[in-house]
């Protein structure tokens, strides 16, 4: 089965840290996503850019609507995600707790599923 771990982290968390700081982290987020690729269970993983460069799309009524980010409601935002193959749930939850993300973010682990499921 497929499992996506989102990586949720707090706005304005990265720009807490030093540069240094930040590549220092990002560098133990590659070796975990190596590490899950030489076990083949990586399929795919992706670091996201801050919010601050998102934009929005919405279609209602026929008329688009496109709101750039940062998003004053928002407390959070997907930093990153991990798509994997795991053979249960309780696997994709071990990943997760070993994620070294999860040391300062939330892992948010969810199957890959259709949306009317």
């Amino acid at each position: 089965m497929a499992y996506m771990l989102l990586v949720v982290e707090p706005i304005g968390q990265r720009a807490e840290r030093t540069e240094q700081a930040g590549r220092d982290l990002y560098d133990r987020m590659l070796a975990f996503r190596d590490d899950l690729q030489a076990r083949g269970q990586l399929i795919a993983a992706e670091s996201l850019a801050s919010q601050a460069h998102a934009v929005r799309v919405r279609k209602q009524d026929g008329r688009v609507r496109l709101v750039d980010g940062p998003f004053a409601e928002a407390k959070e935002m997907i930093g990153g995600f991990f798509l994997l193959n795991c053979a249960t749930r309780e696997e994709a939850l071990a990943i997760a707790q070993a994620c070294p993300a999860a040391e300062w973010c939330t892992i948010e682990v969810r199957e890959v599923a259709p949306c009317y499921r």
